[in-house]
């Protein structure tokens, strides 16, 4: 007993003299002091979904025989979805955004700094860009916004060649050209700069340090008798621009990308042949009655741009609030999309969690192709709004149906054999040049315009990644950056 006491005694005292030093500093490691709180709050519009694990692929006879899923059991960490599809309405946000900051720019090219960020912001460094370079200016956000209607005749004359020419224009109508919308962006090739190749080795003499002798870069031989390392570095510009460069800093693994990113909206013709869509194109994504609608007509870079975009805006936000940043924004994996998809049941047929395309009422469950063709027979000829039908166990809508979804992943029919069964993805950029099999992404969902066997949970399809059609659309997903836990409660 007495043995006890004392080291009960003993832990008590040691207790003390740790609370003692964690509020002063005698030479004991208790980390970087007064770091940033942090707690994940709720993301708008966004669903909790839960980490753990599912057996991922086909539950059912594969109809077409395709041979491009087998079953695997898979896990997934916790993270964030979109309750529906980006609608177009959300997306146009975006289409505004990318005006607007164009005809920013060119109200500073042309002298008027309204639009400017002074110098002496002390949340810009001048060290690391020219000031006076009008292409280089940050853009005055918070205090200057355009209004379009009734700015002054020097705005208007700096913006001019955002609007077709009178060449083009209908009955003299002032409308924009929106062909000139475009979305430049900066991102990090963690997957190039992972690579053991390119790592930066250390002079153990105390030099500037080197890449690994004997290796190169990522897609080049070396190209002098020094065993220069070269790296081709593709832009994945819109105009499927690429360019060559040193591989021995750390810009050569910053890519830099421009997308075209207004919807292609004679998707809705050019999919059908001898079918009357034209009202469509003029009106699906300009009219307002379309507004809670799914997005169509984008193709997998203007997603990964319009992500990118929602990414900084939520950043930038948070910084003005003295909040740290978030994770981006991105596609979801295609296993976190089926993990997802299931809501919680596994080895079902449908999101639902039935082996049926109809409740016990006989109602569709569904906007898909029902019938052989009856399109009509569940509540409309092609997309219907958001959220018209009911969720499924993780609160997510139209996970099958409606409209089908890009997920980041690369299509392969091997891809289930080659990737981990820890948050799987096989995920590449294809470059211009590569084999058009480098460029399938994988669809999930199905569509208004798909047989309920493209609905399920299980089955796979593609599309090609510069491809855009009236019957695909996407939603984000963003990664949890709490503890590791079964469920999330928002306290």
């Amino acid at each position: 007993m007495k043995k006890m006491n004392k080291i009960l005694l003993l832990g008590a005292l040691v207790s003390l003299v740790f609370m003692g030093c964690k509020s002063g500093n005698n030479g004991e490691v208790f980390g970087v002091q007064n770091r940033p709180s942090w707690f994940e709050t709720q993301p708008t519009g966004m669903a909790f979904i839960p980490q753990g694990d599912f057996n991922m692929g086909p539950n059912d006879q594969d109809v077409p025989f395709a041979m491009t899923a087998q079953p695997k059991t898979v896990s997934i960490d916790a993270f964030w979805l979109d309750y529906t599809e980006i609608t177009n309405n959300e997306y146009r946000q975006f289409v505004a955004w990318v005006r607007d900051s164009i005809a920013m720019r060119l109200c500073v090219q042309n002298g008027i700094t309204d639009f400017q960020i002074e110098n002496d912001d002390p949340n810009i460094n001048t060290q690391f860009y020219d000031p006076s370079d009008p292409n280089q200016v940050h853009l005055n956000w918070r205090n200057r916004k355009l209004i379009w209607k009734g700015e002054s005749p020097e705005i208007n004359d700096a913006v001019q060649d955002m609007y077709y020419s009178q060449q083009d224009a209908l009955y003299g109508r002032k409308e924009f050209d929106t062909r000139k919308f475009v979305y430049e962006y900066w991102y990090t090739d963690l997957k190039q700069a992972a690579k053991k190749n390119n790592r930066y080795v250390y002079d153990d003499l105390g030099g500037t340090g080197q890449l690994p002798q004997g290796h190169y870069g990522p897609y080049d031989e070396p190209t002098t008798p020094d065993d220069q390392k070269t790296a081709r570095i593709i832009s994945y510009d819109y105009d499927n621009y690429g360019q060559d460069e040193p591989f021995n800093t750390r810009s050569a693994l910053v890519q830099h990308q421009k997308v075209a990113i207004y919807p292609d909206t004679l998707v809705w013709i050019a999919d059908y042949t001898y079918s009357y869509n034209e009202p469509y194109t003029r009106m699906y994504f300009a009219h307002p009655a379309f507004d809670d609608y799914p997005l169509v007509g984008v193709n997998w870079h203007q997603a990964n741009a319009f992500s990118h975009w929602r990414t900084q805006i939520n950043n930038s936000f948070n910084s003005s609030q003295g909040v740290s940043d978030v994770e981006n924004y991105r596609l979801p994996t295609e296993a976190e999309w089926e993990y997802a998809a299931r809501g919680g049941r596994d080895l079902t047929l449908y999101p639902w969690g039935g082996p049926y395309a109809r409740n016990n009422e006989g109602c569709l469950l569904a906007n898909f192709k029902p019938m052989r063709g009856m399109y009509a027979l569940d509540g409309a000829n092609r997309t219907i709004s958001v959220a018209s039908y009911l969720p499924n166990d993780y609160g997510l809508y139209d996970m099958s149906g409606n409209v089908a979804e890009w997920t980041s992943g690369n299509f392969d029919d091997a891809t289930s054999n080659m990737t981990h069964d820890l948050n799987p993805i096989d995920q590449r950029n294809a470059a211009i040049d590569d084999p058009i099999v480098l460029k399938r992404k994988v669809v999930r969902g199905g569509s208004w315009k798909d047989i309920a066997y493209y609905l399920q949970n299980g089955v796979r399809t593609y599309e090609y990644q510069d491809t855009a059609k009236s019957y695909i659309g996407f939603r984000n997903a963003r990664t949890y950056l709490g503890k590791d836990v079964q469920s999330w409660d928002g306290y």
